[in-house]
């Protein structure tokens, strides 16, 4: 059995050209790029926190209910990842094993970190306070009853090292899900890929920072109560965002740097397929398009007329 997809090395690789190239763009682009990411994670938001407005599922089967929320959330990052947008919770990962690589130096890598931040925050704002919040999107029950219980549930109730390692666990899987979309080489496999990890974080109740920035302001605008602008930096923010780092940087970009990449040759990935060959040696083939194909099956016609 074959499967045609990127192994680990591959990925890797292409995480990494991902990363320089995400690192040396324009920070002008880089903000619009993650604006517009916020602003597609803020939509998805949206559904959860509709999809979650069921009272009687929240009484009677809340663990079914936040499944199925869960089910159609992923549809934010696959939105992000096949437009190309940033997200600055990905680009933990792809700038660090890019800085890792010695490709893109650590000041460009913390320099993109804090655009990305700003530009998603910019991004879930605009959605969140301008569109769902003047737009009244949420601004009746039982909508407005679920935007509330949830941005309590995540902000009141837990302690401050809860949210952190809540936030580990959220962008651990996030990432994996950039690192199965870029193993893919189908738009289905690349969909599936990205759909489960981040199935698994919000069915678990792991907190990303960029989707705390539309559940947390959204949950202000429409009147929950003991939540503050303070409260809001001091236990959406700052836990949520080391947590993430953490995740992204450390347990998915600097482990698998480690495992694959360190003291490994550069791999051709762009448009190969790995085959066996008689001897049990790996080559890398370039596969031919149909035109290709059909020429070289095809006789070849010798134009009449004179030599020139």
């Amino acid at each position: 059995m074959t499967f045609d997809a990127l192994s680990p090395e591959e990925v890797l690789l292409a995480v990494s050209n991902a990363g320089v190239k995400k690192g040396n763009m324009r920070l002008d682009k880089v903000f619009l790029s993650s604006t517009s990411a916020g602003c597609l994670l803020a939509f998805a938001c949206g559904t959860s926190l509709s999809t979650d407005a069921s009272p009687w599922y929240q009484d009677n089967a809340p663990g079914l209910i936040r499944t199925i929320s869960a089910l159609v959330f992923p549809y934010g990052l696959c939105m992000i990842i096949l437009t190309g947008a940033d997200l600055c919770t990905g680009t933990f990962m792809y700038t660090t094993v890019a800085a890792l690589q010695r490709q893109l130096p650590w000041w460009k890598m913390l320099i993109h970190w804090a655009v990305t931040f700003w530009g998603n925050l910019a991004g879930s704002l605009f959605v969140a306070i301008l569109i769902f919040g003047y737009g009244d999107v949420f601004g009746a029950d039982p909508y407005k009853s679920a935007v509330i219980t949830f941005a309590t549930k995540k902000q009141v109730t837990p302690d401050f090292h809860m949210i952190l390692l809540r936030g580990i666990g959220c962008n651990w899987l996030v990432c994996l899900a950039c690192f199965f979309g870029a193993q893919g080489r189908s738009l289905a496999s690349k969909i599936m890929g990205i759909w489960l990890p981040i199935f698994a974080f919000v069915s678990v109740g792991f907190d990303h920072v960029v989707a705390n920035m539309t559940f947390i302001p959204l949950g202000i605008w429409v009147g929950a109560p003991d939540i503050t602008v303070g409260l809001y930096i001091w236990k959406g923010i700052i836990p949520t965002l080391i947590g993430n780092i953490l995740g992204g940087a450390i347990f998915c970009g600097t482990y698998y740097w480690y495992m694959y990449l360190l003291n490994f040759d550069d791999l051709a990935i762009a448009g190969n397929k790995k085959t066996d060959d008689p001897v049990g040696q790996t080559r890398v083939s370039k596969e031919k398009n149909d035109i290709e194909a059909s020429a070289e099956s095809s006789h070849q016609v010798t134009a009449v007329g004179p030599s020139h």
